[in-house]
């Protein structure tokens, strides 16, 4: 009973400190509120009201009347940046670090956005430069993603792979695949150079940071090509099976140009067909018509490309049809059939690209690198209409 009593004795007097602890909360935000510049509340009422242009003038002028507002620099610089209006946000950041009495932990923080006004404005000297003063602060992990994007965009392969791998060693992820399409990079400027020997060791490293790179082994054979050893050049080729089976249809005609120059063309058809059964493909499709062509004649072609087509109907697969159908065609059919082939063919140029995974840039020759999103490895080896059909 006593405990009773208690309990409904303490109710009134948490009421009360609940009361006051509120009235304490309500002064100090009102304030807080007092203390801040009307032009803030102005300009906030631009932002609202989606007229950016006006709140960006409210906002200068509390800058200008109170260079005391750290933060309120920072959200134009940033407002200044994503309008791209690059050379005012370079100011405002500037601005900060010259001010002596900046604590050190808002130096910092304008050094970083700074650098990112550099790196948006193309000024990629000054931005390395600027991230390089920040790999060993709080932003660390940020200013070595920026030196990895950097460094690629100025195709400085070597530095690009001590960036990708310092950023991987600090813990912010594997970075294995970018490191191995580095190397191929480096790589592919030597086979350029008819450097094949220095291609191959630069594609053994891309091997060992990412076994499943298909495109190291696709150079590999261009490199043992030009050195003269074909038999190892088709070796290497026919390693990229193993690796991804779609992206066969890449070396498709280098594995039947080799199997030709070294006497075995049969060989050769029967692998591409035995590939085009396990990933059905245009760009596969289209050697192994050739090749078939060439060997069996015009009726065993037109007949690959029927079954081919009734396996997986696509327009792309119809176009080649119709072209296989004119090598044979009357005298009669053929006006006829030409402009139904020219029809279809214009149709399926826009159909023939690859696309990108990551941000769906589409291209009409295939990138191991997305030039709309700079991801790599993103273009899977198939035409769009392909991949339509395959989902």
């Amino acid at each position: 009973m006593e405990f009773e009593t208690w309990w409904l004795l303490s109710i009134p007097i948490f009421f009360s400190l609940g009361w006051i602890a509120a009235r304490i909360d309500i002064k100090q935000l009102v304030s807080e509120s007092r203390s801040l510049p009307k032009g803030y509340f102005k300009g906030l009422n631009f932002l609202l009201n989606e007229q950016p242009d006006k709140a960006i003038d409210a906002f200068i002028e509390i800058v200008t009347l109170d260079p005391e507002t750290v933060e309120l620099h920072f959200a134009l610089g940033n407002l200044f940046r994503r309008r791209g209006e690059i050379e005012r946000a370079i100011r405002v950041h500037q601005n900060l670090l010259a001010r002596p009495d900046l604590p050190l932990e808002y130096q910092v923080h304008s050094q970083y956005e700074l650098g990112q006004d550099y790196l948006k404005a193309g000024l990629l000297d000054r931005a390395e430069e600027t991230f390089n003063l920040l790999v060993d602060t709080q932003y660390g992990a940020q200013a070595r993603r920026a030196l990895l994007e950097i460094y690629q965009r100025e195709k400085d392969w070597t530095r690009a792979i001590d960036a990708a791998r310092a950023l991987q060693e600090s813990g912010a992820g594997g970075r294995q695949k970018e490191i191995s399409q580095f190397y191929c990079e480096l790589a592919q400027d030597e086979l350029v150079h008819t450097h094949p020997d220095a291609a191959l060791d630069l594609l053994e490293k891309a091997l060992h940071a990412d076994r499943k790179n298909a495109r190291a082994s696709i150079l590999m054979g261009d490199a043992q090509l030009a050195r003269g050893d074909i038999e190892a050049a088709l070796l290497a080729w026919r390693r990229v099976e193993h690796q991804s089976v779609p992206h066969v249809a890449l070396v498709a005609q280098r594995l039947m140009d080799g199997y030709r120059a070294v006497g075995r063309p049969l060989e050769g058809v029967n692998l591409l067909k035995f590939y085009l059964t396990e990933a059905p493909s245009i760009d596969l499709l289209e050697v192994v018509f050739k090749a078939v062509l060439e060997m069996d004649g015009v009726e065993a072609a037109n007949q690959l490309v029927s079954n081919e087509l009734r396996r997986t109907p696509t327009l792309l697969g119809l176009d080649k049809m119709l072209e296989g159908r004119l090598l044979n065609a009357s005298p009669e059919v053929r006006p006829e059939l030409s402009l139904v082939k020219d029809l279809v063919h214009g149709y399926t140029q826009k159909l023939a690209r690859y696309q990108c995974s990551h941000c769906g840039f589409k291209a009409r020759q295939f990138y191991w690198q997305c030039p709309g999103c700079s991801q790599w490895e993103t273009y899977p080896p198939r035409r769009t209409e392909e991949l339509n059909v395959m989902t």
